[in-house]
């Protein structure tokens, strides 16, 4: 054979062995891929933190008066996360306003349930709608304000 000849060849065997090569290397991925754990984002939005507007000293004070009679547990660092919510639902439903489960989950029923309690005691003048609204945070606002002597 002529050395064009050969050089075709080995250069077809090189192209072909490097299709092959990548292609494994795909499949190896793609099997990888569907392994892959869930997005971290939809975990964050049930443990994420929630203050519905309050700052973070108004929000140590709210956790003050959770931590001291409603089971809450965590550290007092002005974050409104979970097991805050957790002590903040017991503490609703005590009071008679239940929002369902007491999960840590900031949802529509929490959210009804909180504006029942602010309209009752707080100055909110809004829908029960379960809409966490300017005037749902600034009742909430008054309330973190009249903490540790609340409710």
């Amino acid at each position: 054979m002529r050395p064009n000849v050969w050089t075709r060849t080995l250069v077809s065997v090189s192209a072909i062995v490097g299709l092959a090569a990548g292609s494994l290397v795909t499949a190896g991925t793609s099997v990888a891929a569907s392994d892959a754990k869930p997005a971290v984002g939809s975990e964050i939005s049930v443990l994420a933190v929630n203050n519905l507007g309050l700052t973070t000293e108004e929000a140590k004070k709210v956790q003050r008066v959770l931590k001291d009679n409603w089971g809450y547990a965590g550290e007092i660092d002005g974050l409104l996360g979970t097991n805050s919510w957790k002590a903040m639902q017991k503490w609703l439903t005590h009071w008679g306003y239940p929002g369902d489960q007491i999960d840590g989950i900031v949802g529509p029923n929490t959210v009804k349930a909180l504006q029942k309690w602010l309209k009752a005691r707080y100055g909110y003048t809004g829908e029960i709608d379960g809409i966490a609204g300017s005037g749902t945070k600034a009742a909430f606002k008054r309330m973190a304000n009249a903490c540790p002597n609340c409710p």
